[in-house]
């Protein structure tokens, strides 16, 4: 096993570092992972396949190393010894997800499964060890569902609709409050769906999940939002991902879990400012992908303040550790916070300058390093779009602000026309029920991004903001009806290629074109100046 097990490394409690250990050879996700780990957080216990490993994968042409199995053999055996759990166990299961995490960070743009090891078996294990057959529903539906679309590649609307199905049926608003009678029928369900739509059963087999996981998450590499993604962002194909195998924490166990993405600062502004989105009895895809409506900070205060207390801890720990505002991700179990992800935090051009300038001041950085975090910005060309006071139109509706500035453009309600429209000149907003890093094309394309549901720290948002696009979430007033191609704000039908303008600064929606005003960050612009003549 020596060429394969030199590609393992561990993220484990009271472990050694991994050997020139760098986001190169363990991926930026689990390079994250290891500091945390060394700061003392809780870190769930992890191994990883470093990115050398992803590229000889597709040097063989493909294929998996003869020698994979035993080393994943090898791998979950240190997380059993590290958590007293048993893969695919009656007893204590352990349940893993499977992460990928290339050197350069790449919100969303590669797969991800949860609950990995979960069978028919296990299953009867967690319910042993949690006594919460609503936990267990959930997780097994997540993981027939993800196993089915990520590593087989089947639509996942039709596992969608079956959620659909019993909220409507029980008069819910969501998958979060269906109770386990109804979880047990999509169970029974999924497993149909997914011998009809990919040919076979569902793997009861634990180790044959968490191999075809793996071998999923190294195909995701080149999927295509994965390779656009990286030609928008100049970065390398060779470079590969890295996979981190982590040990399961459940934020779906109750009314006292849920899963979190922060942000140290806010991404859109700069200003120093916890940003934070939240979602109780959820897993951390819930937040992420773009679906569901999330809450702040300020109702996680109000029902776990200790939670939010150590977050407060948290977020200073992290600014000292790296130096820069980070992005993370975090699960909530029982009242205990677990951190899952660390990064430096995507953020608009604006942002990127304030924070650069601000960090100087508080002497976490030098103003030469400040320079070289800045030196790729059209600082020449930098500014926010306001709208001029005393404009008159049609106030349409509001939504979440998810970053600065105004779009004004036609309504297009799918990715590859905006591309189109954007091709031949015209500015467009993208107007949709939710928006995933799938639709990256038509991100990159727009004006302006105007969604249904969703919060400020998916990974669309994420991506947006970084593109400098105006992204408005959470419309809860907004109906997209594609076959008619139009949407509704509330009252009021808008058929595509109307006229929209999206005010970034306080989420209002207009009808119509408005005139802007420009400024320019004058003050951290001339301090700017000022450390070029010092430094040059």
């Amino acid at each position: 096993m020596a060429g394969t097990r030199d590609h393992l490394h561990f993220i484990l409690p009271g472990a050694p570092a991994p050997a020139e250990a760098s986001a190169e050879t363990l991926g930026n996700k689990a390079f994250g992972l290891l500091r945390l780990a060394r700061l003392g957080l809780a870190v769930p216990p992890a191994f990883v396949l470093g990115t050398a490993l992803c590229r000889q994968y597709f040097e063989d042409g493909g294929r998996l190393p003869d020698d994979i199995r035993d080393v994943l053999a090898y791998g979950i055996g240190r997380l059993e010894a590290a958590t007293g759990q048993s893969f695919g166990s009656l007893r204590r299961p352990l349940l893993v997800s499977v992460r990928s995490g290339a050197a350069v960070s790449m919100p969303g743009m590669m797969e991800t499964i949860l609950n990995i090891g979960l069978g028919e078996k296990s299953a009867r294990g967690l319910l042993r060890t949690t006594g919460n057959p609503r936990l267990v529903r959930d997780c097994y539906r997540r993981l027939l569902r993800d196993f089915a679309e990520v590593v087989r590649g089947a639509a996942p609307q039709p596992f969608d609709a079956l959620i659909e199905r019993e909220c409507a049926r029980e008069g819910l608003a969501g998958a979060g409050e269906l109770d386990g009678a109804s979880l047990g029928r999509i169970i029974e369900e999924s497993h149909a769906l997914t011998r009809a739509l990919t040919g076979d059963d569902f793997p009861q087999d634990p180790m044959a999940q968490l191999l075809a996981a793996v071998e999923a998450v190294f195909q995701s590499w080149n999927s295509e939002k994965a390779r656009n993604y990286r030609r928008l962002n100049g970065i390398a194909d060779s470079a590969g991902t890295a996979v981190t195998v982590q040990t399961m924490v459940f934020g779906n166990a109750g009314s006292d879990s849920g899963a979190g993405v922060g942000f140290t600062r806010d991404p859109a502004t700069g200003a120093n400012t916890p940003y934070l989105d939240f979602l109780f009895n959820a897993q951390g895809e819930d937040v992420v992908a773009g679906r569901h409506a999330v809450l702040d900070a300020g109702v996680l205060r109000q029902r776990l303040p200790a939670v939010a207390a150590e977050l407060g801890r948290v977020r200073t720990l992290l600014e000292t550790e790296f130096r820069d505002m980070q992005d993370f991700e975090f699960t909530v179990e029982h009242g205990r916070l677990f951190l899952l992800q660390t990064r430096n935090g995507k953020r608009t051009p604006w942002a990127a300058l304030k924070i650069a300038v601000d960090l100087v001041h508080e002497e976490r950085i030098s103003p030469q390093e400040a320079l070289e975090r800045l030196d790729k910005l059209p600082l020449d060309r930098l500014e926010r779009q306001r709208l001029a006071e005393g404009a008159e139109a049609k106030l349409l509706g509001t939504a979440v602000p998810a970053s600065i500035g105004v779009a004004i453009g036609e309504i297009v309600l799918d990715p590859k026309r905006a591309a189109e429209r954007a091709a031949e000149g015209r500015r467009v907003i993208l107007v949709r029920a939710d928006i995933s890093t799938a639709d990256i094309e038509g991100l990159a394309a727009a004006a302006g991004v105007l969604t249904t549901a969703g919060g400020r720290t998916s990974h669309a948002a994420v991506v947006a903001r970084q593109l400098g696009k105006v992204c408005l979430v959470g419309c809860t007033a907004l109906r997209v009806e594609p076959a008619e191609r139009r949407c509704r704000l509330g009252a009021e039908k808008l058929q595509e290629g109307e006229i929209l303008t999206l005010d970034g600064d306080n989420g209002r929606i207009y009808r119509g074109e408005l005139p802007i005003i420009r400024e320019r960050p004058v003050a951290e612009l001339a301090e700017v100046a000022a450390w070029r003549r010092a430094y040059a």
